[in-house]
């Protein structure tokens, strides 16, 4: 079974053109949740949209970009997927059931929500799958992202990966894993899965492990998502309020707020020094007002703690008027949610604002981080702040190895490049 064939960048669409691969981003989980729920069979969407993609990349040059590539590249890849149904004389049962190109009939009812993509989510984060495969799978047929971009968010083998994927389809696949939104008593125990996996994705979107730093396609697709669940959410009763649903979406309006002030010239801008002005004030509005919702009802997860740090920051006009204080009481409230050392540096980047580097220093240092490049380039820029510049440059290069994208590194090779012989430079340790 394939796990790559619709990749722009691998096979036989290598050669295609920065316009098709743009739509393929744009359009891959749109196309594969489509065919997934027309046929039932998540390898034979993958393998009929690189076929696909490999006619685009023969008639588009010739004949010009249609204009719906989406339609274009769903109905091709339906045919091809009828093709192959015939040809192999497979499946006999999907292929009796499959829509044929005349047939108009709607599908069957699917689900309280009617979109494929959510579906397809659900599908992905089926309590049979893994934790790390469902993350996998969703930024595999949902994002298009190849698999050796997934395999580097993984830090892991391509062939590892690839295997993973796999295993996870033929595990949909052997266990009947059906392709709808569950019931609503069955709602409750995916959700948190859910909100996991779109909360991965948008992070993948929001500062990608490799290749491009920022993919708002993506981010903008996790969002679009986690409205729809909302929405399937309220109505839905009997699962009475979940505010964690509102802290997500909260959570990703107000970090995609400052998509546009966030890279410049090839470079990340730090909070600090973002251009406040370009922030999306609608995306900031709508956040708050979720945040506000989500604090009347007193009941705290994780999103909505994420969320309010994110709300006290944008509610900042300058980042000197940021409420450090209020922040690293919001750390204090998330790291007894979630003790992971991951929320435990968040916190130190704060505390280094009210308490001082040398504080925070100390907090940083206690981690098992070694492998994660924030750890680097937070300890880098503490020790800079503290005036010890030769640590601070060993810092900086063990981040720049470990960064997964290019307009990471160019900004972390600029502060190294920046240090002086050795006096402090001001400037804040803060996530981009």
């Amino acid at each position: 079974m394939s796990t790559s064939a619709a990749d722009p960048a691998s096979g036989p669409t290598s050669g295609l053109q920065t316009g098709l691969a743009t739509v393929f981003r744009a359009e891959h989980g749109r196309v594969v949740a489509g065919l997934a729920r027309r046929f039932g069979d998540l390898d034979l969407a993958e393998d009929a949209l690189g076929e696909a993609l490999v006619v685009a990349a023969e008639r588009w040059p010739v004949d010009g970009v249609p204009p719906n590539p989406g339609a274009w590249l769903t109905t091709v890849a339906g045919h091809k997927a009828l093709d192959r149904l015939r040809r192999e004389k497979r499946r006999l049962e999907k292929y009796a059931e499959a829509q044929m190109v005349t047939d108009t009939t709607p599908p069957a009812p699917t689900g309280p929500v009617e979109d494929d993509r959510l579906r397809l989510v659900f599908t992905c984060c089926h309590p049979a799958l893994a934790p790390a495969s469902r993350v996998a799978l969703t930024l595999r047929l949902l994002g298009g992202l190849t698999v050796p971009e997934i395999a580097a968010a993984y830090l892991v083998p391509e062939t590892t990966m690839a295997q993973r994927l796999t295993r996870a389809k033929q595990k949909i696949t052997r266990a009947g894993i059906p392709y709808r939104i569950p019931a609503a008593e069955d709602l409750a125990e995916r959700l948190d899965g859910v909100l996991a996996v779109l909360y991965l994705v948008f992070n993948e979107g929001y500062l990608g492990s490799s290749g491009q730093a920022v993919r708002r396609d993506l981010t903008g697709e996790a969002i679009r998502l986690a409205r729809q669940l909302r929405e399937m959410v309220r109505r839905t009763p009997s699962l009475g309020p979940q505010p964690e649903v509102d802290g997500l979406l909260a959570l990703m309006l107000l970090t995609e707020a400052r998509a546009p002030s966030r890279v410049a010239d090839g470079r990340l801008v730090p909070l600090a020094e973002q251009d406040r002005t370009r922030w999306e004030a609608d995306l900031v509005d709508e956040g708050h007002r979720l945040v506000r919702g989500c604090l009347a009802l007193g009941r705290p997860g994780p999103y909505q703690l994420q969320a309010a740090v994110n709300a006290v920051h944008t509610d900042a006009l300058d980042a000197s008027m940021t409420d450090w204080s209020q922040v690293v009481q919001l750390y204090d409230q998330l790291l007894a949610l979630r003790p992971t050392p991951v929320v435990a540096l968040n916190r130190a980047v704060a505390v280094a604002e009210v308490d001082g580097p040398d504080v925070a220093l100390g907090l940083v240092d206690r981690l098992d981080l070694d492998r994660y490049h924030a750890w680097h380039a937070t300890r880098a820029d503490l020790l800079r702040r503290l005036g010890r510049t030769d640590e601070a440059r060993t810092a900086y290069d063990a981040a720049i190895a470990l960064a997964g994208n290019d307009a990471e590194r160019a900004f972390l090779a600029e502060r190294r490049d920046a240090l002086g012989g050795g006096s402090a430079s001001p400037g804040r340790p803060s996530r981009p």
